[in-house]
């Protein structure tokens, strides 16, 4: 399907609008007035592109997962045994982040979806798009239990286990103090971290 190019530049005004408000503040308290404010654009494009807020909404975290997902690509390929597909992942988890900040924060770190029942249900549509995405670091522990290079352990706790520990290590790019890592850092501390992980997976 084509679109038009100006409505395409609508759409993009739009989705940068939201991703500047709904990765700083709950989606509830964000209103259709406020997007379009921000975005220059007329109230009723947010209805004639998007359906609703939570249209939009949506439609802003599938980019994120989308963007995310290409990168995790890079990550997940045959060849690599499942040991050197995390380390990998470790990577390109960085890379997403370097590239795409903000949807690195709204996917590890969402904003509160508010009380409306609306804004519960694209939270938890947040949820399972990540798990999604998580899984595939899931399989690879469990081909690594298969093939005996990797002890018995629970593939879906230690991959939460593990992807936490990258959210952590990522989000000290955050802080404003001397305990801020930069760039360079945040590889080294992602690859230690990765390293004595994996380590303590190998089977004996």
């Amino acid at each position: 399907m084509v679109v038009d190019p100006r409505a395409q530049r609508t759409i993009e005004a739009l989705l940068d609008a939201a991703e500047k408000l709904f990765t700083t503040r709950a989606v509830a308290d964000v209103t259709v007035e406020e997007i379009a404010d921000t975005a220059g654009v007329a109230i009723g494009s947010v209805y004639n592109h998007f359906g609703s807020k939570a249209g939009l909404y949506a439609a802003l975290v599938e980019k994120a997962l989308v963007a995310d997902r290409k990168f995790m690509d890079l990550a997940y390929v045959e060849g690599r045994d499942p040991v050197e597909q995390l380390h990998a992942a470790a990577e390109e988890y960085l890379a997403f982040y370097l590239a795409n900040p903000e949807y690195f924060r709204m996917l590890a770190f969402p904003a509160d979806p508010g009380s409306y029942a609306a804004g519960q249900d694209l939270a938890d549509r947040l949820a399972n798009s990540v798990d999604e995405q998580n899984q595939r670091m899931v399989d690879a522990i469990k081909r690594g239990i298969k093939a005996g290079t990797i002890r018995k352990v629970n593939p879906h706790e230690t991959a939460t286990v593990l992807w936490s520990a990258w959210n952590g290590i990522i989000s000290l790019a955050w802080r404003q103090d001397r305990l801020q890592r930069n760039p360079k850092q945040l590889k080294r501390l992602l690859h230690t971290a990765t390293t004595a992980f994996t380590h303590g997976l190998l089977a004996d």
